[in-house]
């Protein structure tokens, strides 16, 4: 007797239980994935009967995940703020927490003077790239800006650059390689300063990353903030303000416990700025918004 899809959702769905916290959708994300159709077609025709090639990939897949190798790069993919991204375990999975990020980082920028009439370019920048996922959203919804995208991972930045490509910004965003920043814009004598800088900065501490499931399942480099989760954030602010135009804004994501200590450190950096602390949909502390006075 043929093995139809309903059989092969639910021997999936129970084989992924101990792994997964939604085994029923993974499996049908996963089946979606090798029939390379929507997950509403899927559950339309689950009286079909897939062929053994099919049938095998889904058996090699599956065994990566029950190996404890997360369903993004089992896939090679991921969605975010609606567009679909490349991965691969260089970079960090992005998360629906760091589209806030985003929404913020957009709302700013269409609402500056310079984007509206369309006059000039406006320079941002995106520390810490990754996949290119925050980079790649903002000039795929402005096309009127210019980005700086930076990463410590020369792997990482070859998954941003073909994401950007992927998505035809590839002229809009520049790639480098750097910790943060290089320590002074002068460096760049053609770059102008930013009008508005966004950092998913590694913010766990180094500690309580051990305890978590994604501990060694996803790179370390950019998930672990120290022993306080709060270096690169130092790091950064020891930098960034000569980077910035008068009036810019920063966009942090920041850990959900540690809101206050990043709001610190803040203050310290840019004592004659405004800040402003944002809650995720749980109603935690996600991201931080610092404005810079104008003049």
């Amino acid at each position: 007797m043929a093995v139809l899809l309903r059989d092969l959702l639910e021997s999936t769905s129970a084989r992924l239980v101990p792994f997964s916290d939604t085994p029923q959708l993974d499996a049908q994300v996963l089946l979606a994935h090798i029939f390379e159709k929507p997950r509403t077609w899927l559950l339309a025709h689950t009286g079909a009967a897939p062929d053994t090639k099919r049938t095998a990939r889904l058996e090699r897949l599956v065994r990566r995940l029950e190996r404890g190798e997360p369903l993004p790069y089992v896939l090679g993919h991921w969605e975010f703020f609606g567009l679909d991204f490349q991965l691969t375990p260089d970079v960090l999975i992005p998360r629906p927490e760091t589209e806030l990020l985003v929404e913020r980082a957009v709302a700013r920028l269409r609402s500056s003077k310079a984007d509206s009439a369309g006059a000039s370019h406006r320079m941002v920048a995106d520390i810490g790239t990754g996949s290119g996922c925050i980079a790649v959203s903002l000039a795929k919804n402005l096309p009127n800006i210019r980005v700086l995208a930076t990463d410590i991972s020369p792997a990482a930045l070859k998954v941003a650059r073909r994401n950007a490509q992927s998505f035809e910004v590839l002229p809009q965003i520049d790639f480098l390689a750097c910790d943060i920043l290089p320590k002074h814009i002068r460096s760049f004598s053609g770059l102008p300063h930013f009008d508005l800088l966004c950092a998913n900065l590694p913010y766990v501490p180094t500690g309580k990353l051990r305890l978590l499931p994604i501990y060694k399942r996803e790179p370390t480099l950019a998930l672990d903030g120290g022993p306080d989760g709060l270096d690169p954030f130092r790091k950064l602010f020891d930098l960034v303000p000569e980077w910035m135009a008068p009036g810019g804004h920063i966009l942090l994501e920041i850990e959900s416990t540690r809101g206050a200590a990043v709001l610190s450190l803040a203050y310290d950096a840019f004592t004659a700025a405004s800040f402003h602390l944002h809650q995720d949909l749980a109603g935690h502390d996600r991201l931080l918004e610092i404005h810079l006075p104008a003049e």
